[in-house]
């Protein structure tokens, strides 16, 4: 008996070791590293860095400018200079909190995992007495109190009483979520060997609809709302893990029906919803969809097809009997306040617009996105525009910076702008644009872009844990499909690339934009999943659920016609660096609704992957053409991970250990079967 709990004392204590930090390669400005088109002279950074010749220039004046006699402080005063060329730089300086001009420096007396590292105590003891011109460490730059600081006092001692207050102001620690500086460019360790993937993701059928979107209830309950592409919402109610339960959803009486505002065709109607991050205080929430200005009067904007874009929509062919710009793309808002005593309660909304937020017209009938999401940490609207349709992006609006068309546009809708703002800034609707909008750095960029040379962008999705990680899948055209891990001003490069490969020599991007082309995290070629070639991608998330602890922490996507999923680990942690298996899975015997299977296959009849979702409790779904699927525990499916611990009963709760290291798993069975459907089922409806 001693020995069993010496064994589980000693696993409780390997939980509570820290991870590595799970920092993303970021620069201050939130923009991704790049490749300098000259090595950097001075600071002793490579590859791809967060500084240009002229920062590298500017950083070895400054220092020269300090004159600094001992060499020892003047090599490690330089390393803290030049951190800022770190791709990890945002981290090192914490640019989601207040800002600062200098990196955190590794503090041992604070820090847990990087024991016997303390560069804060190096920096003191090596400069302590040395004078700096220009000191980077005077009291006033950093908001401490300090030594009060003359013309002349350039000494550390001089700036600070001791030691201790020094590193008060300047140390920090690395912990599971923070990087300090340690004299070094930051390294993520040596293990490039990703994990051993899941045995298999075990699915339970809760539902038999069809839907788009699911978004969780901003209140944090376990209800949800589901909407189709046709225009209703509903408000349900998600059965709890082992119930046996099915979704509490009433197709009969939706949470509103908006039907009448949306043009329905096989691949118009409504694909975006997002819910205020204070809908629960204010009712407010948005929808994405798109109208036909020959039915709708409402259905005003300008055509995304203009001579800012060097486009005449009077030269385009029609698109499958459309004239160009007829069907637009509109987020409008609407609310659920007095339909309850608090809008937390409304199990109704009125279909009434309270404020068209944004109207463009689309040149093409193809690849307009429609994804709405809240930015978990700025609260700003997030809107996934797809090139606008016809093979091949011609007119090469994905890389226009003027254009919107293949864009990832970030918004302000608690700001509503006057119509000054509007005219000036060229706004496609009431909407006001954030100040760190990537155009405040490149102002060849429209106010909206966030990120641009996407084609279609298909469910995208920050991640609950690490908010920097914002992840999207994008539809490729012949041959890849892909996904992104989507940074500020970031460029994905089509129509230049399609994924990796080169696709159209012809499109349009300056010298430095192909330059600094970001390329796909993860993908797939249409050869590898259907034999057929067609393939589209559906992005999902990072598995965040106690529910299979062997699936924490692996971003989950597939790909919608042939049945694949694939399961992805990033190694080193925090790297960017992913690694994605294909894995089995099946339904549950006791699914609460029955699943059927594809005929000669161990492949549950899912049919047509929509989208993947998360529920207040991280609880992964998948929303099909059969229904809504549930990710359950592996043990209901007769697979295995060690990390859960089950029950014999079932019906009872099961008990996860700490997700911390739950990205350790067992080996993989891989499923090579394909599903051929008829593809008139979706018919054309992400083509």
């Amino acid at each position: 008996m001693g020995g069993v709990l010496f064994l589980l004392l000693l696993f409780c204590h390997q939980l509570l070791l820290p991870l590595p930090a799970s920092a993303l390669p970021l620069c201050t400005n939130l923009r991704a590293p790049v490749v300098p088109e000259v090595p950097l002279a001075f600071c002793p950074y490579n590859g791809r860095v967060c500084c240009d010749k002229s920062k590298d220039l500017q950083l070895q004046k400054k220092f020269q400018a300090m004159n600094i006699s001992d060499t020892g402080c003047a090599s490690l005063v330089k390393s803290i200079l030049c951190a800022t060329c770190d791709p990890f730089a945002a981290e090192l300086y914490r640019v989601d909190s207040r800002p600062r001009p200098l990196p955190v420096l590794c503090n041992s007396n604070i820090s847990t995992d990087q024991a016997g590292i303390s560069f804060c105590s190096n920096v003191w003891e090596a400069c302590q007495n040395t004078p700096l011109l220009n000191s980077p460490f005077a009291p006033s730059l950093h908001g401490s109190i300090g030594v009060p600081q003359n013309s002349t006092s350039t000494k550390l001692t001089d700036l600070w009483t001791s030691k201790s207050d020094f590193c008060s102001a300047f140390g920090g620690a690395s912990t599971n979520d923070t990087l300090c500086f340690n004299g070094e460019p930051v390294s993520l360790g040596d293990n490039t060997e990703p994990p051993a993937p899941p045995n298999g993701m075990c699915l339970e059928r809760i539902g038999s609809g069809q839907y788009i979107n699911m978004a969780p209830h901003p209140d944090g309950s376990s209800r949800a709302f589901f909407s189709n592409q046709a225009g209703k919402i509903w408000l349900a109610i998600i059965p709890k893990q082992d119930s046996g339960e099915t979704l509490d959803l009433d197709e009969s009486s939706p949470f509103v029906d908006l039907t009448d505002q949306v043009h329905l065709d096989s691949s118009f109607g409504m694909f975006g919803m997002a819910f205020h991050p204070n809908f629960a205080q204010n009712g407010r929430f948005f929808t994405s969809f798109n109208c036909d200005k020959v039915k709708n009067p409402n259905c005003l904007g300008r055509c995304s097809c203009n001579s800012d874009v060097d486009c005449d929509p009077s030269k385009l062919n029609a698109s499958n009997g459309a004239q160009p710009c007829q069907y637009h793309s509109v987020i409008a808002e609407y609310t659920a306040n007095g339909s309850a005593s608090e809008p937390s309660k409304a199990k109704s909304a009125s279909p009434l617009e309270v404020r068209r937020i944004f109207t463009m017209g689309l040149p093409f009938t193809s690849d307009h996105g429609g994804q709405i999401v809240f930015g978990p940490k700025d609260g700003y609207l997030y809107f996934m525009m797809g090139d606008g349709g016809s093979k091949g992006d011609p007119y090469n609006f994905s890389q226009n910076k003027k254009s919107l068309l293949g864009k990832i546009m970030r918004l302000d809708v608690d700001n509503t702008p006057d119509s000054a703002e509007i005219s000036d800034l060229g706004l496609w609707g009431n909407y006001s644009i954030p100040r760190d909008n990537p155009y405040s750095e490149d102002k060849e960029l429209e106010p909206e872009i966030w990120a641009l040379g996407l084609r279609n962008p298909w469910r995208c999705s920050f991640d609950s844990e690490r908010p920097s990680y914002f992840l999207c899948a994008d539809i490729g055209q012949d041959q890849y499909e892909e996904v992104d891990v989507i940074t500020k001003g970031g460029n994905y490069g089509w129509s230049l690339y399609e994924g990796p490969l080169h696709f159209n020599a012809k499109a349009k991007a300056s010298a430095a934009d192909s330059k600094d082309l970001i390329f796909p995290v993860l993908g797939y070629n249409h050869s590898q999943v259907n034999s057929l070639g067609s393939a589209a991608i559906s992005g999902g998330f990072i598995y965040r659920s106690k529910t299979d602890p062997c699936m924490y922490e692996r971003y989950l996507y597939a790909d919608l016609y042939a049945g694949f999923v694939w399961a992805a680990a990033e190694t080193p942690r925090g790297s960017g660096n992913f690694t994605a298996k294909s894995i089995p899975f099946s339904c549950a015997h006791e699914s609460p609704m029955t699943c059927q299977s594809v005929p000669n296959s161990p492949l549950p009849a899912i049919g047509y992957i929509f989208s993947f979702a998360q529920d207040n409790k991280k609880d992964v779904f998948i929303l099909a053409s059969n229904g809504v699927y549930r990710v359950v525990r592996p043990s209901r499916c007769n697979y295995t991970c060690s990390k859960e611990t089950v029950t014999t009963a079932y019906g009872e709760p099961t008990a996860s250990p700490s997700p911390s290291r739950a990205y350790r798993a067992v080996e993989l069975n891989k499923v090579l079967v394909v599903l051929l459907f008829s593809l008139l089922l979706v018919g054309g409806f992400l083509l």
